[in-house]
Parts: C-alpha cells; sequence; structure tokens
C-alpha cells in the first residue's frame, strides 16, 4: 500500500508544482500590465519577483516530488535530508491549508489538507519497521 501511496503524492506534487508555476505567471503577467507601483516598489520588480517566486516553488515541489517518487520505485525509505524536505513540504501545506480557507475557500483547503496527508502517509509508512525496545535484563530464578 505504501508504494502506489509514495506515487500518488509525488505526482500529486508534480501536478501542483505546475499549478504554481502558471498561477504565477498569471500573477506576473497582472502585475505588469498593471503598471502600477506598490509602496514605491517598480512593476518590473514585482512581476519578476513573482517569476521568481513562481520558479523557486515550482522546483522546491519537483524535488519534494523526486523524492515521494525515489522512496516509492525503490520501496525504502528516503534519507535523512529526504525526510527533512519532506517534513517541510508538509508543515507549508498544513500552514498554507490554514491561510487558503479563508482567502480561496474550501476547496482549496481540502486540496491542500489532500497532499498534507499524502505527505504525511507516506512519511509514517517509510518510518522505522522497528523500534528498539528497551532491554531490560532477565529475570532468571535463583536457588536458595
Amino acid at each position: 500500500m505504501r508504494r502506489p501511496v509514495a506515487i500518488m503524492t509525488a505526482l500529486v506534487l508534480f501536478g501542483e508544482a505546475v499549478g504554481i508555476v502558471l498561477i504565477n505567471a498569471v500573477l506576473a503577467t497582472v502585475a505588469e500590465n498593471q503598471n502600477m507601483s506598490l509602496a514605491g516598489l517598480e512593476p518590473d520588480a514585482m512581476s519578476a519577483g513573482t517569476w521568481v517566486m513562481g520558479g523557486v516553488s515550482g522546483l522546491l515541489l519537483v524535488l519534494c516530488g523526486l523524492i515521494a517518487l525515489i522512496a516509492g520505485i525503490r520501496d525504502r525509505a528516503p534519507g535523512r535530508v529526504g525526510r527533512i524536505v519532506l517534513i517541510g513540504c508538509a508543515v507549508v501545506h498544513g500552514v498554507l491549508g490554514a491561510v487558503t480557507v479563508g482567502l480561496v475557500g474550501w476547496a482549496a483547503f481540502a486540496f491542500m489538507m489532500v497532499v498534507l496527508a499524502l505527505l504525511v502517509f507516506t512519511l509514517l509508512s517509510y518510518g522505522p519497521d522497528t523500534r528498539p525496545q528497551a532491554q531490560r535484563p532477565e529475570l532468571t530464578p535463583t536457588a536458595p
């Protein structure tokens, strides 16, 4: 069950990366066409910043998707850095989910929570199989 979930997580993150880049492309175009400044900031700087934000966000989502995809293909847990990246991605999705419910609506919130659930399930399913148990000294009967 964990392999298909990890691969599904990767595919969803790849799709989300494309969506984020497209949304930022639209926002950059609108900022450039408005030709307005925000607190003295030039429209070209706002447009360039939006393009950079979209590109960096898309690359980070692709990185998270690749980590999940490699874990799914190999059927092994990601390394320490990979787990940290996926945990960071899960935290960002949780925070953005809370923000989007007020700004965008419940559908965007539901999508963010589905991605969060996929990330958490991927992380938990590839956790350590067994935890080391505390070693107790065995009680042996002593002769009186």
